[in-house]
């Protein structure tokens, strides 16, 4: 088969994550300031909202991934997902930014906890069938990694965007600018709806993978699912790479609000630490060709945890200057973070082919958004719990200084545990580029024997 993917392939294909990424980051990194500083509820109940919402997608993944791995359409197993997801994914967005007319924490908890569960419902609908396309385009190694890090590109913008636009039109989290930050909402609901119907129309999923018949239960496909030994060590590798994202999305803002006293600079260093970070997109690919992803990703990581060290240990007498020199070494480490264990999952899916003859896309994908997901579960009511516990005060120009240690403990040597967790099971995940191109060497023998072919 012809490994090979052209650009216009690769771009059409990257720009479906701008939406993704646009939504998850405003989400993640505006959710709970929004709940805490403009609705009014406590830390607490935002993070009882944040984990009741996205605890529900635990059940809801891997049911999607099995229906997308047996759906059979003249368009293919994925892509009707995005054509006819496209809309309820916009519209559950909307609902997340919406203050509604109720008094009470607990009215309020209930309602931001359903319309989280909500847009997670309808987010995995289009996205985990949009991540499964990935290993279907292609089963080249490297190849695999230049369509990861066009598509992280796109993901990488979104997060730009979302660090940053949001802001102007908010133009503040305050109880008035309610209005505001509904019309936010609305906006890039409909810009993040729009690249799924684009990818719709511009990729083609491959005849052969189409037409495959699943038979296996839901239950023998997930346990077939976890006899993979590399997707199992990849899945680590998300998880702890997830939560450590997740961290930082949530604490971020305030690190730089009440510790380093920049809020007015909040665009301008956002916008360096992913400017950067897409710049830097080459130079891991350029690394995992001449290593491998394993040790691109680790060397990246690490390097990602020195500095996020060296950032929690600022204070307001540090220069802007400096500040922004920090930001432009995040970048590089947050580049490493997006794209390289997007590129090392697909590999294992080959693997799990080989060992029982089927492939199982959208389960394997479906468990790796849930794994983003838990991690999120995790990490947000992590922040917001620090914050309640050590006497935040929501919109107050000074915070105690237990608040501040707070959020300096979760900007810095949390972040750095989860990373040094992720590079584990980076360690123990066994496929390299020679491993691979083994198996998938046997898989082509194999599909030729099935198909009579003896050339």
């Amino acid at each position: 088969m012809n490994a090979r993917l052209t650009r216009r392939d690769k771009w059409i294909y990257g720009s479906g994550d701008l939406g993704f990424s646009l939504t998850n980051t405003i989400r993640n990194v505006y959710l709970a300031l929004f709940l805490t500083d403009v609705v009014g509820v406590t830390p607490a109940v935002a993070a009882l909202a944040f984990f009741v919402g996205s605890t529900w997608d635990y059940l809801n993944d891997p049911i999607i991934g099995y229906i997308s791995d047996r759906t059979h359409t003249r368009w293919g197993r994925r892509r009707p997902f995005l054509l006819f997801g496209a809309l309820p994914f916009a519209a559950a967005f909307c609902l997340l930014w919406w203050r509604p007319p109720l008094e009470g924490t607990v009215a309020l908890g209930i309602y931001y906890a359903a319309a989280f569960a909500l847009f997670d419902t309808a987010a995995t609908f289009v996205y985990m069938p949009f991540y499964a396309l990935t290993p279907e385009l292609t089963d080249d190694y490297d190849e695999r990694t230049a369509l990861t890090s066009t598509r992280m590109f796109f993901s990488i913008l979104g997060g730009l965007i979302a660090f940053t636009i949001p802001l102007w039109i908010v133009g503040g989290f305050q109880p008035d600018h309610a209005g505001r930050v509904m019309l936010m909402g609305v906006v890039f609901a409909i810009v993040s709806a729009l690249p799924l119907l684009l990818v719709f129309w511009g990729t083609r999923e491959r005849p052969e993978f189409m037409a495959r018949e699943q038979t296996a239960s839901l239950r023998r496909a997930i346990t077939i699912t976890w006899r993979n030994r590399p997707f199992v060590f990849g899945l680590g590798l998300f998880l702890f790479n997830g939560v450590t994202m997740s961290i930082l999305e949530v604490v971020l803002l305030y690190y730089i609000k009440y510790v380093v006293l920049h809020e007015a600079q909040s665009d301008m260093i956002m916008a360096t630490i992913f400017i950067v970070a897409m710049i830097a997109l080459p130079l891991w690919e350029w690394i995992s060709r001449r290593l491998n992803k394993r040790w691109a990703y680790i060397s990246g990581i690490s390097f990602l945890a020195a500095v996020l060290l060296v950032l929690s240990s600022l204070t307001p007498g540090t220069s802007i200057a400096f500040i922004m020199f920090l930001c432009v070494l995040a970048g590089i480490g947050v580049s490493a973070m997006h794209v390289l264990p997007w590129a090392i999952i697909p590999d294992a899916i080959e693997h799990g082919e080989l060992q029982n003859g089927e492939r199982q896309e959208g389960l394997f994908y479906s468990q790796i958004t849930l794994a983003q997901k838990v991690a999120s579960s995790i990490a947000v009511p992590l922040v917001l719990l620090v914050l309640q516990t050590t006497g935040y005060v929501a919109n107050s120009p000074t915070q105690p200084e237990s608040a501040i240690a707070g959020i300096r403990f979760v900007s810095g040597p949390v972040p750095a545990i989860t990373i040094c967790m992720g590079i584990l099971f980076t360690l123990l995940y066994p496929l390299g580029r020679e491993t691979h191109h083994d198996i998938t060497r046997q898989l082509e023998l194999r599909r030729k024997a099935a198909r009579g072919d003896t050339t």
